[in-house]
């Protein structure tokens, strides 16, 4: 699986119904406030190097801003993020602030952990996130060793301030240091003792504190940390239980021995029949496209690209598939990400069979067989047979097969050498809203996606500049949005599914609510 395909799973806030399990004594002992959320093992809690342990490392540690579910922003261990030109950004911290072994959090705190995360021998997973400061690229350089180990474009002003100087100007900066950009995350002076270490018992500065260490397949468990210094969380303790089989977890949520489950895609059509008021489905910042091969010349002409947009039928996809949850995509990027047109795809991204076919033939018909490929073992044999199907049928292409890769590696060196022929899966999840995530992803050749569709314009790459150079945030959105429209002129790939993140919960969650682009576990209410 994708770690970005894990990423979807970023925290909770929640309210609970009843007490934890495991207690005794009179109804007027304190009890305590326990939760449980199925995960995948988390492999490492150091947030620089982490690309699944979201939901563990999103409660552990705390950052500079925090995305709310509408998308917007607010400090939280930052007091203030600010930049007059978009370039030189100044970071001025809350006082009072303290990792959970007691060491007060500072501007060094920042510094040294980005420069760590940063540094290429490392090689840590989260680094690409802080590629836009200056003195980056000293740190990785295309051959040879690093000229040097600490990013230049980071200078500490005081003990609660540091300066931050960008390569390019950035305004979606602010964007990028809230909560699932673990990469920005601080570390205390005692992880450099033992990094390994620390990567099994970290110490964050966030709203709960490791409980012992992390053990491979094993709970983690995390509890209130009392001094910490931002919202106060209202549940004493999480314990995060790795499956390796969500459908397992699944059965788990329903028989009430596990709380909350990110619903995998096996059961999203029968988990609200399942589950009723239990379902939760929130608005995600996953974007779901078919990719398209631009390097093989059968899909060079347009009205091709066009033909397999409009054969599909994407709500009768997602009504068999996913119970009608995932919303069929009329724009580049999700609703999510603030600013994202409606309706931007327009006929293109409408089933219309007969138009598809008059494309199709208008284009020269199509020679050979079509392969659809995508990786294996993820849970997508349902969604890519369907299409298959669906451009068997509504295109009259006679071989038009659907076939899993062994895996995820698999996939992506196919797709890394050009070597697939056909449609393919491609999607990307954000780590922070803003349009600017999608776009760079999918359609800058700098863009970390590895499935995504090999589209890259100096059009587009000018397009995107300017609009990141936008301090002003309407402004900028105005800019993305001149960008898709600018990408839609050639449509290089059909956008297929705004996707929608869903949760079910034991009944002991009264409320489960949105965050950004899914739920936190930070905040939960027990009734009496």
């Amino acid at each position: 699986m994708s770690s970005r395909i894990a990423a979807a799973l970023v925290a909770a806030l929640l309210i609970l119904t009843g007490c934890a399990g495991g207690n005794s004594g009179s109804s007027t002992e304190p009890q305590s406030r326990t939760v449980s959320m199925a995960t995948s093992d988390p492999v490492t809690l150091n947030p620089g190097q982490q690309t699944i342990a979201f939901a563990q490392t999103r409660v552990i540690f705390s950052g500079l801003m925090f995305a709310k579910a509408d998308g917007s922003i607010t400090p939280l261990n930052a007091e203030s993020v600010e930049s007059d030109d978009a370039i030189n950004w100044t970071i001025k911290l809350r006082d009072g602030w303290t990792f959970h072994n007691g060491e007060p959090v500072t501007a060094e705190s920042y510094v040294k952990a980005w420069n760590t995360t940063a540094y290429g021998p490392n090689a840590w997973a989260n680094s690409g996130q802080l590629s836009n400061i200056v003195g980056y690229d000293e740190l990785n350089p295309g051959k040879g060793e690093p000229t040097a180990k600490e990013l230049s474009g980071l200078k500490i002003v005081d003990e609660h301030t540091f300066t931050v100087q960008l390569m390019s100007p950035d305004g979606q900066f602010p964007y990028q240091l809230s909560q699932a950009q673990t990469g920005f995350f601080p570390l205390p002076a005692a992880a450099y003792d033992d990094l390994e270490g620390f990567a099994k018992t970290p110490i964050g500065n966030g709203p709960f504190k490791i409980v012992g260490s992390y053990t491979e397949n094993e709970p983690v468990t995390v509890q209130a940390y009392p001094e910490y210094a931002g919202p106060k969380p209202t549940v004493d303790e999480i314990v995060f239980k790795p499956y390796t089989d969500m459908t397992t977890a699944y059965t788990d949520v329903q028989a009430g021995n596990t709380d909350i489950l990110f619903v995998p895609a096996s059961r999203m059509n029968q988990v609200k029949a399942d589950f009723g008021e239990r379902a939760y489905v929130f608005q995600g910042l996953g974007m779901n496209y078919l990719g398209l091969p631009l390097w093989d010349d059968r899909y060079s002409d347009i009205r091709v690209r066009q033909a397999i947009s409009m054969a599909i039928d994407r709500q009768a996809v997602s009504d068999a598939i996913y119970g009608g949850i995932w919303e069929p995509a009329s724009a580049l990027t999700p609703p999510g990400e603030p600013g994202t047109p409606v309706g931007l795809c327009g006929d293109l991204c409408k089933y219309n069979p007969e138009k598809a076919k008059q494309l199709l033939a208008e284009a020269g018909g199509w020679t050979g067989s079509m392969e659809i490929r995508y990786p294996g073992g993820s849970g997508l044999d349902e969604l890519y047979q369907a299409y298959a199907n669906q451009l068997r049928q509504n295109l009259g292409i006679a071989d038009v097969t659907a076939t899993p890769t062994t895996d995820f590696p698999e996939f992506q060196k196919l797709r890394n050498e050009r070597k697939l022929t056909g449609p393919y899966f491609s999607r990307w999840g954000a780590l922070y809203a803003s349009q600017q995530n999608t776009l760079r992803e999918f359609y800058l050749e700098t863009g970390g996606c590895v499935n995504c569709i090999p589209y890259y314009t100096e059009e587009v790459k000018q397009l995107l500049a300017k609009a990141d150079a936008e301090l002003d945030q309407q402004k900028a959105i105005a800019g993305y949005v001149a960008v898709q429209e600018e990408i839609m002129k050639d449509f290089p790939a059909p956008p297929m599914f705004f996707e929608k993140y869903t949760y079910a919960t034991s009944d002991r969650v009264a409320k489960l609510a949105e965050g950004v682009g899914s739920i936190d576990v930070e905040f939960t209410t027990l009734a009496e």
